[in-house]
């Protein structure tokens, strides 16, 4: 039975103008919709028919004989539009071309024109296209990494029981996100990304979701592209640790549910829909990184659902992934090993902050030559498009000025120790 609305139509006599002239007006009364189903009685000027160049009248094209999409409702809207209006589903970047079935969704702000697969142009994923150079990637992290990707892929035809989730835990700055990163470009993995900003919301179950979104995503990355992806969540105790007195949220207690999940049943995951036999996804490798895996949920890190590595690197880590890191600067090994010596007990940051502070004095250097601290707004924002930057020329790095700059980030951190000047502001806080 078509859709449409049920309409009655009056002729009402000719009005009078001062003018004399005088014209038809017709006027249509639509009656209340009653029903989502109504019935639609045509008018006697509705032949469904339309002039053409000749003036005569051709059959209006119809999609189909049965097809009720084309037939509008009392407010004028058609089927697509209620099915849009009724669905879950909030997004409206569906794409359309002018005069096709799904006009209603098309708009005059952007055109008349869209892409119908806009969503899946982007990308979800991570390519990591800038991460250029020669860097080195530790043996043991990428046995561990490239073993638990693998045993993933190959669970279906081994019959043992493998941990979904990969935690990687440690040291703070000691390269943990950075190393699996460099290990997905050199095996070709396009992973999904998550942080843990994201494992919090305002709304309750909205991060559960995302990560089961995001779990699927992954899953159609492999299915539709025929790559290697991995979920991967970054600093995931800074979302679910419990520290203190922190609160335990809804959202952090469905998170967690979510994951354990995820471990036992890796190729059956819902984002609201009813469970359905035939939907089965991919199974995708879990990688989570974090500091203290002990502030987590225990049931979550137990054995058979992750499998854990401790990272911290040897010296001969540090002093390769170093090496590396100043190659292009002219820094030789042997200068990097007295460099490591000099400041020992220190994360890999440490090292990458050294030659971020050498470049400082040079930074201000080429602020006084662009005209001085007044018009940096001007010279890197509201510039014209033919004026260029003026050319920032890179310091060259030196031995000393490394060790100047590791002295200087020494003294800060002794003094943020040492100071603590929340103890001034509190003087009843407890040691």
């Amino acid at each position: 039975m078509a859709l449409a609305n049920i309409s009655l139509r009056f002729k009402f006599p000719p009005l009078q103008s001062s003018s004399s002239s005088s014209f038809n007006t017709t006027t249509l009364i639509s009656t209340r919709k009653v029903s989502s189903i109504v019935c639609s009685k045509p008018s006697s000027n509705d032949s469904g028919k339309v002039a053409n160049d000749d003036g005569g009248a051709k059959p209006r094209k119809k999609l189909s004989e049965q097809s009720s999409w084309e037939v509008k409702d009392s407010e004028g809207k058609d089927y697509l539009y209620r099915l849009g209006a009724e669905a879950d589903n909030v997004n409206i970047a569906v794409g359309a071309r002018s005069g096709m079935i799904d006009d209603v969704f098309i708009g005059d702000f952007l055109g008349k024109d869209s892409d119908i697969v806009f969503d899946y142009r982007q990308k979800a994923t991570r390519s990591f296209e800038h991460l250029q150079g020669d860097y080195y990637i530790a043996p043991s992290f990428l046995d561990k990494v490239a073993v638990h990707i693998v045993k993933n892929y190959l669970a279906p035809s081994l019959n043992i029981k493998i941990p979904l989730i990969l935690g990687i835990w440690g040291g703070k700055g000691q390269g943990k996100t950075f190393q699996t990163e460099l290990i997905f470009k050199t095996m070709g993995v396009e992973p999904v990304i998550m942080s843990a900003g994201e494992l919090e919301s305002d709304r309750a179950g909205e991060p559960g979701r995302l990560i089961r979104d995001r779990y699927r995503t992954a899953s159609q990355v492999i299915q539709n592209q025929g790559k290697m992806s991995v979920l991967m969540i970054n600093d995931i105790d800074a979302g679910l640790g419990r520290f203190g007195e922190t609160q335990m949220t809804v959202n952090n207690q469905i998170v967690v549910g979510t994951l354990m999940n995820l471990a036992d049943n890796p190729t059956r995951v819902s984002v609201g829909q009813e469970w359905r036999e035939a939907d089965m996804v991919n199974r995708v490798p879990l990688i989570v990184t974090g500091n203290d895996f002990s502030t987590l949920y225990a049931p979550l890190i137990r054995e058979g659902r992750m499998e854990k590595f401790y990272w911290q690197p040897t010296r001969e880590d540090i002093v390769n992934i170093v090496s590396r890191m100043y190659e292009k600067d002219g820094i030789s090994r042997k200068d990097v090993i007295s460099i490591v010596d000099k400041f020992p007990n220190q994360a890999l940051d440490f090292y990458g902050a050294l030659r971020s502070r050498t470049y400082d004095r040079s930074i201000l250097k080429w602020v006084d030559e662009a005209g001085g601290m007044e018009t940096l707004g001007k010279v890197l924002l509201r510039r014209k498009k033919t004026q260029e930057v003026p050319q920032f020329t890179a310091p060259e790095q030196t031995v000393e000025a490394l060790l100047e700059s590791g002295y200087s980030l020494i003294n800060e951190q002794k003094l943020i120790m040492e100071t603590k000047l929340s103890k001034e502001y509190m003087k009843n806080m407890d040691d």
